[in-house]
């Protein structure tokens, strides 16, 4: 088996170091990751949709840089990383569709360059399984094409860890530079996510002594984490404070065992808080348990083969991302493990190739069927979520934009504010500002919130049951879904 793996590897150096005679690589050896690539931004395209409307956190984000509607709060646990990624299309346009075909096309161009930093450490088509299992996880297609920064993390870490272990071996200076690069992607999208993803790698560099490997990791943490710092110091007292504040908007950063939180998680509920009720079927989180079962069996067969610190490392770095989420923090979210997913998925790519391909081996008969029926089995549980869950968050997009309609049509237009519950996606899908006056996000009074109302619309959502703020108790109120709304437009009497 060593010696089948060494030769493996040997031939594809040797495939990297041959040229065609215009100098240029032979690029055939890329196919099967391009044809991942490829098929993931499909995927989205198809099952995820366009016209799917922006989420909560996807409104935050994008109104940072657009002119559809002013910037919304932007709380502690927060970093500017996806608003960059969005500004290209979302400075110009209000159009969901194209920023959902921008950000699809850009997670497969991610994707294939993160698969790609690996090629030589892992036979290509170890590359493409691991890359497909990724991309098939409902949790990946559902947020590659949104505004959110999981994905990017996780990504980011697939290329880091590569690097890293390119750097290691001296193989040139594009690793440096990729290295730095794709610290920075992590650092830039989640500062705290990046930090927890390294920490093996920090282990293993000061612990072999390759200090350049380390400073060229901490200077891209450093330069992603930067604007992070620098708005720390300048709206919460440093980066402590705000460490502190994003803690306590998540519920207080201390021991939770949230692996119950998580397995509940997998049916589709992409915020699971409170985390109540009993976890789905067991079909749909059977792969989450055969996941660490086939890592640590890829594990073994790296070890066979003597290249163990090859496989360990994506192991123990997918290990340090999951740890916060499913110990330190009291709720739940699928997309916080994709960081965790996407490096798994190498050694659980070679555990399937070598049980697939392992020659004279008496159980291949039994286990190559057992493979395919199992992975088409996962594939097919894994559209089902992904189709419960568009539909879900569809829905409820739509309930968000029918809320900005009757805003609109009972005078409540831009220049505008809007409060109370949901109010900062809806105020982003009428074009309003939001505000609120108690909670995470709160930034104003009712004072000033009454003062505004002098000036220009201001609204209230309400929801069923519930008493309006006593300064909007004489309002006009129309009924929305799920409750009411309470509003006033200067100069027209209501």
């Amino acid at each position: 088996m060593a010696g089948s793996a060494y030769a493996t590897l040997a031939g594809i150096r040797r495939s990297r170091s041959r040229r065609t005679p215009g100098g240029t690589r032979p690029l055939p050896a890329l196919f099967p990751l391009v044809a991942v690539a490829a098929a993931f931004t499909l995927a989205q395209l198809l099952l995820v949709g366009p016209g799917m409307g922006l989420g909560w956190d996807e409104t935050v984000y994008v109104s940072q840089v657009s002119a559809h509607a002013p910037a919304a709060f932007f709380s502690a646990p927060r970093a500017r990383g996806v608003s960059l990624l969005v500004a290209p299309v979302a400075s110009w346009s209000s159009s969901t569709a194209l920023l959902r075909i921008h950000l699809a096309i850009l997670s497969g161009l991610a994707l294939f360059l993160a698969l790609r930093t690996w090629r030589g450490l892992f036979p290509v088509r170890v590359l493409a399984v691991a890359g497909a299992l990724f991309a098939s996880l409902w949790v990946t297609l559902f947020y590659g094409p949104q505004a959110m920064p999981n994905y990017w993390v996780a990504v980011g870490a697939l290329s880091t860890v590569a690097c890293f272990l390119r750097a290691r071996a001296g193989q040139g200076r594009s690793v440096w530079w990729g290295l730095a690069g794709s610290a920075a992607l992590m650092a830039l999208m989640r500062p705290t996510d990046a930090v927890w993803t390294v920490l093996p790698l920090l282990a293993l560099g000061l612990a072999r002594r390759r200090r350049p490997a380390v400073g060229v990791l901490l200077a891209g943490l450093a330069a992603g984490a930067a604007e992070w710092v620098i708005e720390a110091y300048a709206g919460f007292g440093g980066p402590v404070r705000r460490l502190a504040e994003g803690s306590a908007i998540q519920g207080g950063l201390g021991w939770h065992i949230a692996v119950l939180d998580q397995l509940r998680s997998l049916g589709g509920r992409a915020l699971c808080r409170p985390c109540t009720g009993a976890p789905p079927d067991p079909v749909v989180t059977v792969w989450w348990f055969v996941l660490p079962v086939l890592a640590v069996l890829g594990l073994a067969v790296a070890v066979r083969a003597r290249r163990t610190t090859v496989t360990l490392l994506p192991l123990a770095c997918a290990a340090t991302a999951a740890f916060p989420y499913l110990f330190l923090i009291g709720y739940a979210a699928p997309r916080f493990l994709l960081p965790a997913y996407a490096l798994l998925a190498l050694p659980v790519a070679e555990a399937l190739v070598y049980l697939v391909t392992a020659p004279r081996r008496s159980w291949r008969p039994v286990v190559v069927p057992l493979v395919c029926l199992g992975l088409a089995g996962h594939l097919a549980v894994q559209l089902a979520v992904l189709v419960h869950t568009v539909d879900g968050a569809t829905a409820q997009r739509r309930g968000w934009s029918r809320t900005a309609a009757v805003l609109h049509r009972v005078g409540v237009r831009p220049p505008c504010l809007l409060t109370g519950g949901d109010a900062i996606p809806i105020a982003f899908y009428a074009g309003c500002a939001s505000a609120a006056t108690t909670g995470h996000n709160a930034g104003t009074t009712e004072s000033d919130i009454t003062r505004t109302a002098r000036r220009i619309p201001v609204a209230v959502l309400v929801s069923a049951g519930s008493r309006p703020p006593g300064y909007a108790r004489d309002w006009p109120a129309e009924p929305i879904d799920g409750g009411r709304l309470h509003y006033t437009v200067p100069g027209s009497g209501r």
